[in-house]
């Protein structure tokens, strides 16, 4: 398995990155994607790398809650983001994207924001990593007119008409523990029928802990219980779902090989 979104860098697991990888590991994972949702947090995450050149792999963004705490410095951000992408070592462009849940910057601004960094990724020919929250319309809208763009929507929320809509534009579908939650019905009809070499496994550690755990802090070992869930609704074996995606992941950010 490859968890292809978690935060390793995150206050929740500060002091313990080391021993977080160390239990992913030891839950049969064969790599991780850690997350920076800036471009300080992005250098964070080089450092675990630096530790776990084997195991952890790192991507860089402006997500838009990074957006909005930096304001009118954004600019300043975006070309420090460039900087550090164009240095190397980074195998993908995000997170990034739009989120109107949280009352952060108008519309018009994130979308403007969000269409720069597809220009980017797009220049740096870097796949992406897309934030959506309540947000699917203008999401798509944006993506459209950024036709060859690859990535994957992270923490897919949507339904079967929000997921065709994204499978359309050539785009994969991040599933992680939302889709073990009781509520979450349409998150499972949507990933029923989508196909398997879109999808891809991830945590978004420390949130989203998937069931049995939920209300705890999340870790990229717990991905096996998405998986296991994923699989079920999906009436696949757990083994040949992890060998998809793991395929899937290894195919969309180049990071087959991190372990033998």
């Amino acid at each position: 398995m490859i968890d292809t979104h978690c935060h390793l860098t995150h206050k929740r697991f500060a002091g313990e990155a080391d021993a977080v990888v160390a239990r992913a590991r030891d839950a049969g994972l064969r790599a991780c994607l850690t997350i920076g949702t800036g471009v300080e947090d992005a250098r964070r995450g080089a450092e675990i790398r630096a530790r776990h050149p084997d195991f952890v792999a790192c991507a860089a963004g402006i997500d838009p809650f990074t957006a909005h705490a930096k304001g009118p410095a954004f600019d300043d951000e975006l070309m420090g983001l460039r900087w550090l992408l164009e240095a190397g070592g980074f195998v993908a462009l995000g997170e990034f994207g739009l989120d109107y849940h949280y009352d952060l910057d108008s519309r018009p601004v994130q979308s403007e924001r969000f269409s720069r960094q597809l220009d980017l990724a797009s220049e740096l020919k870097l796949p992406v990593v897309i934030h959506v929250r309540d947000a699917h319309e203008d999401a798509a809208g944006i993506l459209a007119s950024h036709p060859g763009t690859r990535g994957v929507i992270h923490s897919f929320t949507g339904g079967p008409r929000e997921a065709k809509r994204y499978l359309d534009l050539g785009l994969h579908l991040g599933f992680n523990g939302i889709v073990t939650f009781p509520s979450a019905s349409d998150v499972r009809d949507a990933a029923r029928p989508a196909p398997r070499d879109r999808i891809l496994l991830e945590t978004d550690s420390p949130y989203l802990a998937p069931v049995p755990f939920r209300g705890k802090r999340c870790e990229p070992a717990h991905v096996s219980h998405t998986l296991a869930k994923l699989a079920e609704v999906r009436g696949e074996s757990p083994e040949a779902l992890a060998a998809a995606t793991t395929g899937n992941a290894t195919d969309l950010f180049g990071i087959i090989g991190l372990r033998p």
